[in-house]
């Protein structure tokens, strides 16, 4: 098993080159190697445990959403915080409820199951959206709205998944106290994770530990906490995870480089071992027989329902139609949605392996088309200004006290004044040292 598990990961790994020259999110690529070895491929890894998957699942998502809230700046809040959160949130109930009702409308599908799919399939992906925007010049607003939409809206996703399937289930009857659940995982979730994730630079800086290695184990165990104490309060843990990292990853604490590279790095392996897990779960037989369901659903989605939220949650803000149009184009599907549709399953609600399909095949399609496509659009649309310039190389200054020092890095501009001329005849500030140049792939001692 562990030949076969090493085998799946180098091939996971080299499927990224791939990825890269056709233009499309990694995650297509990985559902498609866990597929081929599962029960309904080669069927070298017999899976079809959906409960399994789900607290597996759990797991890796709280170490994903994490990170994304780790990687959400401030500066990228001042630029879209308002209209992006608008998307996050209301977005979110908006998308989900749009798609049901048209679904329902359109395709006659039952409502109880439209409002499921709905709320599964309501969320953007992060990584998708990340990995797609990193090495472009997308116009900065639209770029940031989509970034900061994609990393903060998965557990409203979540939230209204599980309240939407407790409702089918009996288990929430009252309007009333479904309102004041979702207002208390909302309120609950992010005050936890904006306690822990103020509280944990405090205790990095006073505790000192051997070896940098213990500074992230540290920070892992503030993660876990925060989902753990939100979920025994019956709060929502992925929103208090995700606050918890974003305050954590914007402030400042011993040895935050090498533990940024360290959550990063994480999250890397979780994406892909989340993405494999979910493709060895998946019966490519079952899923083409609906494909024609699943194509409807996606060109809904697409072309309706994203544009309604997009539209309805920006309106108070100064968006052009071009940059509108790309928001919706933006809405690219991705992992939580696949591990969302899971919860059907898991939770014995009759037709589970049908919400599971379906959803799984919209993700396919929106990952496919949308991810694939979104550089060509924002071309299209003039809201693309080329390619960022990504060199390999980065200094990092990496201490496990508290330092005086900073290591910067400043880009060197096409209308910078200091091009053509010698660093002694570079007016810097007193105790500045330029410590190497990096040009094109060429580190250059001074």
């Amino acid at each position: 098993m562990l030949l076969i598990l090493a085998t799946i990961l180098l091939l996971a790994t080299f499927s990224t080159r791939i990825a890269a020259r056709l233009k499309i999110p990694g995650l297509i690529l990985f559902l498609a190697l866990g597929m081929i070895f599962g029960s309904d491929g080669l069927n070298i890894v017999h899976f079809d445990d959906p409960l399994l998957t789900q607290q597996i699942s759990a797991a890796f998502m709280i170490i994903i959403l994490f990170e994304g809230g780790y990687n959400t700046k401030k500066k990228l809040l001042n630029v879209a915080f308002k209209p992006a959160f608008s998307l996050a949130t209301a977005g979110v109930i908006v998308t989900a409820v749009a798609l049901a009702l048209f679904s329902h409308l359109i395709i006659g599908l039952d409502l109880y199951a439209s409002f499921l799919i709905g709320a599964i399939i309501s969320s953007t992906d992060a990584a998708a959206i990340f990995a797609i925007l990193r090495d472009k010049n997308v116009q900065p607003k639209t770029a940031a709205t989509l970034e900061i939409e994609s990393a903060s809206n998965d557990p409203m996703a979540i939230i209204l998944t599980v309240t939407v399937i407790n409702y089918i289930q009996g288990v929430l009857t009252n309007p009333f106290s479904i309102v004041a659940s979702l207002a208390w995982q909302v309120a609950v979730g992010i005050l936890i994770g904006y306690l822990i994730g103020r509280a944990g630079p405090y205790l990095i800086n006073k505790i000192r530990l051997e070896s940098g290695g213990f500074y992230f184990v540290l920070v892992l165990g503030l993660c876990f906490f925060s989902y753990g104490l939100a979920e025994e309060i019956q709060a929502n843990g992925f929103l208090a995870v995700f606050f918890t990292g974003f305050y954590l990853g914007n402030a400042e604490f011993v040895y935050k480089k090498g533990i940024s590279r360290s959550v990063e790095d994480t999250s890397t392996v979780s994406h892909i071992l989340l993405f494999l897990m979910l493709g060895l779960l998946v019966f490519p037989s079952e899923l083409l027989s609906f494909w024609k369901q699943g194509v409807l659903i996606a060109l809904i989605l697409t072309f309706m329902a994203r544009p309604v939220a997009v539209f309805l949650c920006t309106v108070f803000w100064k968006y052009t139609v071009k940059e509108k149009i790309l928001l919706c184009w933006g809405g690219i599907k991705g992992v939580i949605p696949i591990v969302l549709a899971t919860y059907p399953l898991a939770a014995g609600l009759e037709g589970g392996h049908y919400y599971f399909n379906i959803v799984f095949f919209v993700v396919l399609i929106s990952a496919l088309v949308q991810g694939s496509t979104i550089e060509f659009v924002s071309d299209k649309l003039g809201l693309l200004t080329g390619n960022k310039r990504l060199s390999p190389h980065t200094l990092e200054l990496i201490s496990l006290e508290e330092s005086g020092s900073e290591l910067l890095e400043y880009d060197v501009g096409t209308k910078s004044p200091i091009i053509s001329k010698q660093l002694k005849d570079i007016h810097l500030p007193e105790n500045v040292l330029v410590t190497a140049i990096i040009r094109q792939n060429d580190i250059i001692a001074p």
